[in-house]
């Protein structure tokens, strides 16, 4: 493992991503693969912001001469409060921001609902040369939908065929896609929950609707269970990071996008002129 990975005794890619047994084992509170502490991981997040920001602006320079052939997407499910944010804005907000292109996925609008499932998703899939983050995604039309019955159950059974065949297109098109699951426990998400109440700079991010949610938990782990046994693929497998501590999360989604970034190897694209006369001309300039 290169530097940036200091800490980490596997790989992320690894000890993270999703087996036949689910997540029904996964301790949120564990920090697997990695044998540093809260301040340990701080600083593994600095150095790998560092690698991160420069694989970045390689992958973007490609793009930028035409030469790029890749992107990465980003996918990030999680219960309300279990840190999709932190991720946007520690990991993420990290790099230049004209690489990335962000998409956080609301209820579908009327002229949404009149198209499938996928049309909306397809249309804020990441350009080459672009690290594309989904904030909420296509998931949500199997988990919440399934949980709330808002399609039928031939149809949810239909998606989860189309989601596969959706990301085998896309990754045999070039793009790399993570699909991290944030597991945060339903005691550590009550108190991340009472702490938005707690705090009057909070109370825009609380939503009384999350009480609901949390009513059907059970119903939500079990719709979690049956995505990554129908859409945990080689082509796009399912990470599962445990999420009650956040410098955790952060730091392991981190390493999975170093890892796919690492894996593409994006390289400085050469000059297409002659860079000596070029340094003449502009000294006599």
């Amino acid at each position: 493992m290169s530097q940036h990975s200091a800490g980490w005794t596997s790989p992320a890619v690894d000890v993270l991503r999703v087996t036949s047994d689910g997540f029904a084992t996964v301790d949120p509170d564990s920090t697997p693969g990695y044998r540093g502490r809260k301040a340990d991981g701080v600083q593994s997040l600095a150095r790998g912001l560092t690698v991160l920001g420069e694989l970045q602006e390689r992958l973007y320079a490609w793009y930028a001469v035409g030469e790029a052939q890749a992107s990465v997407l980003l996918v990030l499910q999680a219960m309300d409060s279990a840190g999709k944010g932190g991720i946007v804005r520690h990991v993420v907000g990290g790099v230049d921001p004209q690489g990335i292109e962000l998409a956080a996925f609301k209820a579908p609008t009327a002229d949404e609902l009149q198209h499938d499932f996928l049309w909306r998703i397809e249309k804020r899939m990441p350009r080459e040369g672009m690290i594309g983050v989904f904030d909420r995604s296509h998931y949500e039309d199997v988990l919440i939908a399934r949980v709330r019955s808002l399609a039928p159950a031939e149809e949810i059974e239909r998606r989860y065929g189309a989601i596969v065949e959706f990301e085998k297109r896309a990754v045999d098109a070039g793009t790399r896609i993570i699909k991290v699951m944030l597991h945060i426990s339903r005691d550590e998400q009550k108190k991340r929950l009472m702490k938005r109440l707690d705090r009057p700079d909070k109370h825009w991010k609380y939503n009384p609707g999350d009480v609901d949610e949390r009513l059907l938990w059970d119903d939500y782990m079990a719709a979690y269970e049956t995505v990554f046994a129908r859409t945990s693929t080689d082509a796009a497998p399912w990470y599962v990071v445990p999420a009650n501590h956040k410098w955790y999360a952060r730091l392991a989604v981190q390493e999975l996008l170093l890892a796919a970034l690492e894996d593409i190897d994006p390289q400085w694209p050469r000059a297409d002129y002659d860079v000596k006369a070029e340094k003449k001309r502009l000294a006599a300039s």
